[in-house]
């Protein structure tokens, strides 16, 4: 929740798309040039489809392939489910189909030895500002949109009944120690749609091996996003 549109560039992912395809770089709600309202009613999965549906109108491309890691990810199941029309295909990596985010909350805490009633939203916030890249995004941000971002996005349930009736070609991927990655391929296996397991890295590393996951990618959107 604390990575904006720029941050693709930054990771080395846009770079190995933007000889073949239009990258467009999503400010997601609450960071960077995109609004950030204080009510968690306005971080809606409805809202969060809206925001990159006009993205799209405002460039005049009718439809995409979409992808998106994280709370990205839960986005684009959400576009995926509510605007199928909108996408050619979707590439999501580390965020549950079937439950949601509330799934990782418990085996986290465990793993941390932490109470049950520990605020997840600030291990969130700690663990990303370790990272300078994140550090900057949440000093220049605002903290009542961040926690009403949390608020609204922890609550919402999984969308994998939507996403199997689809029709949406999709990849997912996750590391094999994300508390994600079992509910991930669970749902894969079910719906017929390709599953790509990386070892040895945790939610946080996934992101970090770009060079790990293009191989994959690339030859998904070379056969599902259509023409660039």
């Amino acid at each position: 929740m604390f990575q904006d549109g720029a941050h693709w560039a930054h990771s080395g992912y846009t770079s190995a798309l933007t000889s073949t395809y239009t990258v467009i770089a999503i400010d997601p709600l609450g960071l960077g040039g995109s609004d950030a309202p204080h009510r968690a009613e306005d971080y809606s999965l409805e809202r969060r489809v809206d925001s990159v549906t006009a993205v799209l109108d405002e460039v005049g491309v009718e439809r995409g392939a979409f992808w998106g890691y994280s709370l990205g990810a839960m986005t684009g199941y959400a576009v995926a489910a509510h605007a199928p029309d909108r996408l050619t295909c979707l590439v999501v990596g580390g965020f549950d189909p079937i439950d949601g985010f509330r799934s990782a909350v418990g085996p986290t805490l465990r793993l941390l030895d932490l109470p049950a009633d520990t605020d997840a939203y600030q291990l969130m916030k700690q663990g990303a500002a370790a990272d300078p890249y994140q550090a900057a995004l949440i000093e220049a941000g605002d903290p009542a949109g961040f926690r009403a971002n949390y608020e609204a996005f922890s609550r919402e349930p999984g969308l994998h009944r939507e996403l199997a009736d689809s029709g949406v070609p999709m990849l997912l991927y996750a590391v094999t120690a994300d508390p994600w990655h079992e509910p991930m391929q669970a749902f894969a296996e079910r719906s017929g749609v390709h599953f790509l397991s990386i070892s040895d890295a945790d939610h946080k590393g996934c992101w970090d091996r770009s060079t790990d996951v293009l191989p994959t990618v690339l030859p998904f959107l070379a056969a599902n996003a259509g023409m660039p």
